[in-house]
């Protein structure tokens, strides 16, 4: 295994790929979810908000940053496969856990295996039917295309432009729609848009005055408003029109497969460095641990997992291993069977010299999934402190059954929990230091860090 690598170990056999889900809570648009308490989905909101990914990862991080990107980030989806490691002993730290809820999954598989054998003439509906059945509000059934669009979005995928819009006061007229970000690299960036150009219109159609997240769903193509999951497909082209220091333009521009950018770095002051995580997708990990190692020794770290929706399991617990000398990040349920997840505790797995540097992490109820999952064994092995409001409280795991017709029916096999046997689902964490106010977090957390001494 390479030092990069997290040391996923089972208590049992090698485990089949599970995937820790998340799903957006109301319709296909985000708000501030509230900490441990889950409204209702219907058979509509299970797909729509899986599909909503995009969307919604879009929503979450713009109300962070003010910044609204047409690029895909892992909204909803965490996915992990123990690796054939040699069983070994786990402390569960007395968390237990019922067999109803293994059993009937365990009963739906079954259906599923049936299915399979059965043929493909109704591999969609047994899909549907079976999540249906489930009743379970993270269970999801998807089409081929659709599965195919979340794994490239795990993956850290999407087709766009590159750009990043927020809406802007001008002096005179109607607030405007002005370029935040251009992706290097990007159909954008070759064009020569520009960080602070002003969007005037998409296709056509004068986006003036019209609220950022509309503008986001023209750039990738989907319809007004952004409820539809499918953007236009790659290759395919949107025609902007941009001002700079009183010029307007036409441009048309053609959609590519880009990157997401999962990690930014922003030092603040001398000693303190912050890492911002919107997503955990393919190679977050590898970002954190680049960004940890560039940090001057000496320095804090503010690990902000605020709005970060999860993502990849693997990638969670391999960014574990970056603060963490070995040992449990982590303990789930399938099937009635204990497993367990370890950072890696090869020498050099943690980044060298900086696994003691001072850390604080700082959550808010958008803090989901894989984001917990990292939070709740920083926080529970005593090597961060963390700082924000409660998390969302998602820790149920989901394991993917593909049917003849290309179909997926997603079916909750199990839970997670933190080393110390703490149930994230429908719980969250709380932090050691509860903020009221959102705005004085990051300061609060700043202020925490200063006060801590280096771990040996």
């Amino acid at each position: 295994m390479t030092h990069d690598a997290a040391a996923v170990r089972s208590t049992g056999r090698a485990a089949p790929l599970v995937w820790l889900r998340l799903r957006l809570m109301s319709d296909s648009w985000y708000s501030a979810p509230s900490p441990g308490k889950h409204r209702g989905s219907s058979r509509q909101l299970r797909r729509g908000a899986g599909l909503a990914l995009v969307f919604a990862s879009v929503l979450a991080t713009g109300a962070a940053t003010g910044a609204w990107g047409d690029g895909v980030r892992a909204f909803a989806g965490s996915r992990d496969q123990a690796a054939g490691q040699s069983p070994m002993d786990a402390n569960f730290g007395g968390g237990t856990y019922g067999d109803t809820a293994s059993s009937r999954a365990a009963g739906l598989h079954e259906d599923v295996e049936r299915t399979r054998e059965e043929g493909s003439t109704a591999g969609g509906e047994a899909a549907e039917e079976l999540v249906s059945r489930s009743g379970d509000r993270w269970s999801s059934a998807y089409t081929a295309r659709e599965y195919e669009g979340l794994r490239r979005t795990l993956d850290g995928e999407y087709v766009g432009v590159g750009i990043s819009v927020r809406r802007e006061r001008d002096a005179q007229g109607p607030p405007s729609v002005s370029v935040a970000r251009v992706a290097p690299g990007s159909p954008a960036a070759r064009a020569g848009v520009q960080r602070g150009d002003r969007l005037r219109a998409v296709d056509g159609e004068d986006v003036t005055g019209h609220p950022v997240t509309d503008v986001v769903a023209r750039l990738r193509g989907s319809e007004a408003g952004g409820r539809s999951a499918e953007p236009s497909p790659l290759g395919s082209t949107v025609d902007l029109e941009l001002e700079r220091d009183g010029r307007r333009w036409e441009q048309t521009l053609r959609r590519a497969r880009l990157s997401t950018d999962a990690v930014t770095v922003e030092r603040m002051g001398p000693t303190v460095t912050r890492i911002k995580v919107s997503s955990f997708t393919k190679g977050a990990a590898r970002q954190i641990r680049e960004a940890v190692d560039r940090v001057p020794p000496g320095t804090g770290l503010l690990l902000d997992l605020r709005g970060n929706s999860g993502g990849l399991v693997n990638e969670a617990v391999t960014a574990a291993s970056v603060f963490l000398k070995g040992g449990l990040v982590a303990t789930y349920e399938q099937h009635g069977t204990q497993r367990a997840l370890y950072a890696d505790a090869h020498p050099g797995a943690a980044t060298d010299g900086r696994a003691g540097q001072p850390l604080v992490v700082l959550v808010d109820g958008g803090t989901m999934s894989a984001a917990e999952l990292l939070t709740g064994a920083l926080q529970d092995r005593g090597r961060a402190v963390v700082v924000g409001s409660r998390t969302f409280g998602k820790g149920s795991v989901q394991m993917p059954r593909k049917l003849p017709d290309g179909s997926v029916a997603e079916l909750t096999v199990g839970h997670y929990a933190t080393p110390s046997g703490r149930s994230l689902d429908g719980e969250g964490i709380t932090p050691d230091l509860p903020i009221d106010e959102p705005g004085n977090a990051a300061a609060r957390a700043r202020t925490v860090l200063s006060g801590l001494e280096p771990r040996s």
